[in-house]
């Protein structure tokens, strides 16, 4: 069985704090890559100097259009607060996905939605950002997965190394 790929779009993204959150989720959830639209970013990348939440194992590729920078074989799947979109609770994830976010201040085109295989959002009150946003689909795949991991190894490899707690009292079940 092969490994599923997951790809992210976004579309003009305008922060690079923001580009960054997205990067280091993409790396905890073992994204493939990331794509991103516009010149906003860009621009406002040359006046940011932080970039050590970047993951660079992750290719960052700006792109014309993400719709021409879709993985073979993936399916698309808009991620936005648009009518007519399945809740993400209720969305199966598709094995190879390239999910497309909308910009921080704005939304997906609609050549984009109408391109999409799937359209869900997130269903909370008033919008989540760009990374927030990200993150949440990212977690909802994994969580719906049955190749999630988990234990005191992954939390070992995964804590920052000033971390050594343990839990040493009984944790209640379903508590």
């Amino acid at each position: 069985m092969s490994k599923p790929q997951i790809s992210i779009g976004l579309s003009n993204p305008k922060s690079p704090t923001n580009v960054g959150a997205v990067m280091r989720a993409a790396g905890c959830f073992q994204a493939n890559a990331v794509f991103y639209t516009g010149e906003r970013y860009d621009k406002a990348a040359r006046f940011h100097t932080d970039t050590k939440n970047r993951t660079l194992s992750i290719p960052l590729t700006g792109t014309p259009s993400l719709l021409d920078s879709i993985p073979e074989g993936a399916k698309v799947v808009c991620v936005d607060l648009v009518e007519g979109a399945t809740p993400l609770p209720q969305f199966e994830h598709p094995e190879n996905a390239f999910y497309i976010f909308g910009p921080e201040d704005g939304t997906i085109t609609q050549d984009i939605i109408d391109q999409a295989d799937a359209v869900v959002y997130v269903p909370t009150i008033g919008c989540l950002n760009l990374a927030a946003s990200v993150n949440v689909l990212l977690y909802d795949r994994l969580a719906k997965s049955e190749m999630s991991i988990a234990g005191d190894d992954l939390i070992r490899a995964s804590r920052d190394t000033n971390n050594k707690v343990k839990v040493t009292t009984p944790v209640l079940e379903n508590a």
